[in-house]
């Protein structure tokens, strides 16, 4: 028997066209807060991530996929192109993440399934977005966070900007803002009736994130020149140092009674508060600090700063994270299908998700999810052939 789904969008379902990162991303979230996902693969071409076979990241580490239904069809032929508008009718959201004009030429954009289903909200993932002089270029992570200036912020001072793993821009200003902006129109749509159009632009999402600093910049606060400004590595109070274990601590001390702690706990001799913004001292002081944080290994530096507002913490690998104690106490990562990621997020006190559930097997949801929708026998194998 189907479990139920829990969540706060328990009885949302949403159709999600198969891609790469962002897109797919948004359909996790959807999913882990309860709606129903239903996931239109191309026969043939199961799940991947960019760089990766697909049967690499197929199956159980599919992490994208989980709590997913999968449905083969192949939007190459009428019939199957003709089945996802009906699909299309049925469910309350739709996501996809193919270039602009795609869908349309397709005969599955938004016009047309908006006059079919005039509740329905279509959100569409892109990089540059549905219009501009960039619209149907290709583009990656990195080029976003360069076009928006949040690439110049990242590095060391006198060296090359450094390009972060594909987080700020494909999940942070890419799927999670277009998680949000379903989640804004189903509200919307739940008031009005009427569902609308999501364009959700990684560029656009890498840029708000960016917001304070644009503020900051203007305000004389913020430097363009990297790694020279107080959170940027620039400073001796915010910044990653090495241990003598050629392990590293991060310290975050930015506040003076958080500095001030550290500076106690740590047994640093002189007036360390004085000046402490003055960034001709920055380079000095931060030498002196790196001293100090090789002289012992990094578990020493953790037993220091137990339990105060230091804000000098380890810095983990992957594994290490999922076992820090802290982590385990909010369970903040569980185990499905015997692969470790990151629990569901944010936490509802009134309609908590529910239990993660594996990724689905390619296609093992197809005549389950089109009987349902009201296909007949004949027409689920038509498709199927």
């Amino acid at each position: 028997m189907t479990q139920a789904r829990t969540g706060p969008l328990a009885g949302i379902r949403v159709l999600e066209f198969a891609g790469i990162g962002p897109a797919p991303f948004c359909g996790m979230v959807l999913a882990d807060l309860g709606a129903e996902v239903i996931r239109l693969d191309r026969p043939g071409h199961g799940p991947g991530q960019p760089g990766f076979d697909a049967a690499t990241v197929a199956g159980r580490f599919d992490v994208l996929g989980r709590g997913k239904k999968s449905v083969a069809i192949e939007l190459k032929s009428p019939a199957g192109v003709a089945a996802a508008r009906r699909m299309a009718t049925g469910v309350d959201a739709l996501i996809e993440g193919y270039r602009p004009g795609v869908m349309e030429r397709l005969g599955l954009g938004p016009d047309a399934l908006l006059q079919a289903n005039p509740r329905l909200v279509y959100g569409r993932m892109t990089g540059w977005g549905q219009d501009g002089p960039l619209a149907r270029t290709a583009g990656h992570d990195i080029n976003y966070l360069g076009l928006t200036g949040v690439l110049s912020m990242i590095g060391r001072a006198g060296q090359p900007p450094v390009a972060p793993p594909a987080l700020l821009g494909d999940f942070g200003g890419g799927g999670l803002l277009l998680a949000l902006g379903v989640a804004c129109a189903l509200l919307e749509a739940a008031r009005s009736g009427r569902g609308q159009v999501v364009d959700a632009a990684i560029v656009d999402g890498v840029g708000l994130l960016a917001a304070a600093f644009q503020g900051l910049r203007q305000a004389g606060v913020w430097r363009d020149a990297t790694g020279e400004n107080f959170i940027d590595s620039g400073s001796h109070f915010y910044e990653v140092y090495e241990c003598a274990d050629q392990q590293h601590v991060a310290v975050g001390a930015i506040e003076p009674r958080f500095f001030q702690i550290l500076v106690e706990r740590a047994g640093l001799q002189g007036d360390w508060m004085q000046g402490r913004f003055e960034r001709a001292t920055w380079p000095q002081r931060k030498q002196a600090l790196a001293n100090l944080f090789r002289s012992r290994t990094r578990e020493e530096w953790v037993e220091t700063f137990a339990g105060s507002d230091a804000c000098v913490t380890p810095v983990l690998n992957m594994v290490e994270a999922t076992r820090h104690p802290h982590a385990v106490a909010r369970q903040a990562f569980a185990e499905v299908a015997g692969v470790v990621q990151p629990a569901a997020a944010p936490r509802f006190s009134l309609t908590p998700a529910g239990r993660l559930r594996p990724p689905p097997q390619y296609g093992a949801d197809t005549e389950t999810v089109l009987a349902a929708c009201g296909f007949s026998d004949d027409e689920i194998q038509g498709l199927r052939g």
